[in-house]
């Protein structure tokens, strides 16, 4: 793939000239959205399915063979439809607020490396990138709420606001064991460091934390608190209908496949095999077993577990997930210190 990209990248200068630089970006964007918007559209499916088996019923399997075509079939019922807007509503921040939270869900792609080449964009801060740009999703759904002129989207969305935020900031703090190990902020020497241990080892209790904290960030059950239907209809969606409502849901989806994938970066090796004797296979392939594992770990989650209760949530992320991980950066840089290893 690597070396078809350096090919055409050639080919290119060589054919448009100075219009080359601008096309060549749009290139390298769709080819790496569109393996990211496939991933996303069977991601609902494999979720319904999986969880359809572990509850002891089908799932969808009627449309397409397998029902292998009932995303392509949800899409095409979320674009025909309406997109009904509130009386109400501020209709501009409404009809922006989905957009920021997929634009924001997918923006975070651009530093991701795959594989040492495939990556489009390697800076040397992209840890960095990655935890700023995916912040500012809650900014979509803060708007969703206000915009909608809706007792029960707005609660919805202070929730999810409010969980994203206490939930960033354990997230934020297991990363940091992992920079101190690794040295560096760029996403490739991380997974560079890692090439004799992966950093799951040593910072397993922070890995744990992680993925929780991730769970709870991305909205996930039993986490699901600001569209608990329960208590507020669809939460932050709930006046949403058509394609606008189907944004939020994607860059649900798109933020699950990132922060895995971030996981799999910082934590399990990124395209580096267990053993060394098992090189021959590609990089991209141990890259999407693991992210495999890790989204299948949130679908599991999601069957097996009820929803939390609010206060229970916030105590979890203030008073548990807080304290430990900043006790276990402070081990770490003190076990560096005098040993220079962990």
């Amino acid at each position: 793939m690597a070396e078809f990209l350096e090919y055409m990248h050639g080919m290119g200068t060589d054919l448009l000239g100075p219009v080359w630089p601008l096309a060549w970006t749009v290139i390298k964007i769709a080819v790496l959205l569109a393996p990211v918007m496939f991933c996303v559209t069977y991601l609902t499916l494999a979720e319904r399915r999986i969880i359809g088996f572990m509850q002891i019923r089908i799932g969808p399997n009627r449309v397409g063979p397998f029902g292998l075509l009932q995303p392509i079939a949800d899409a095409v019922k979320l674009f025909v439809k309406e997109t009904l807007i509130p009386e109400k509503a501020d209709k501009v921040v409404f009809l922006l607020a989905p957009i920021i939270t997929l634009g924001a869900a997918l923006t975070a792609w651009a530093v991701i490396p795959f594989s040492p080449e495939l990556i489009l964009a390697d800076i040397n801060v992209g840890l960095l990138y990655v935890l700023a740009i995916s912040s500012l999703g809650v900014y979509g759904l803060l708007m969703s709420g206000w915009a909608s002129n809706s007792r029960y989207a707005f609660l919805g969305s202070l929730r999810s606001a409010a969980q994203m935020v206490s939930y960033e900031v354990s997230m934020g703090f297991t990363l940091i064991p992992v920079i101190m190990l690794s040295g560096s902020l760029s996403l490739k020497d991380v997974v560079a460091a890692q090439s004799g241990m992966w950093f799951v080892i040593p910072l397993f209790p922070m890995f744990v934390i992680y993925f929780i904290s991730v769970v709870a960030e991305t909205n996930r059950a039993p986490f699901d608190l600001p569209e608990a239907e329960a208590e507020l209809v669809s939460g932050f969606a709930t006046e949403y209908s058509a394609m606008s409502y189907g944004m939020f849901f994607l860059g649900e989806y798109a933020n699950m496949l990132l922060v895995s994938t971030l996981g799999v970066l910082m934590f399990l090796g990124g395209w580096l095999p267990p053993v060394s004797w098992l090189g021959f296979i590609p990089g991209i392939i141990w890259f999407l077993i693991k992210l495999g594992v890790l989204l299948f770990a949130f679908l599991w989650i999601r069957a097996t577990f009820p929803r939390y209760r609010y206060d229970q949530l916030m105590r979890l992320g203030w008073k548990v997930f807080l304290p430990f991980s900043l006790f276990w950066i402070f081990l770490t840089g003190t076990i560096i210190h005098l040993v220079g290893a962990v």
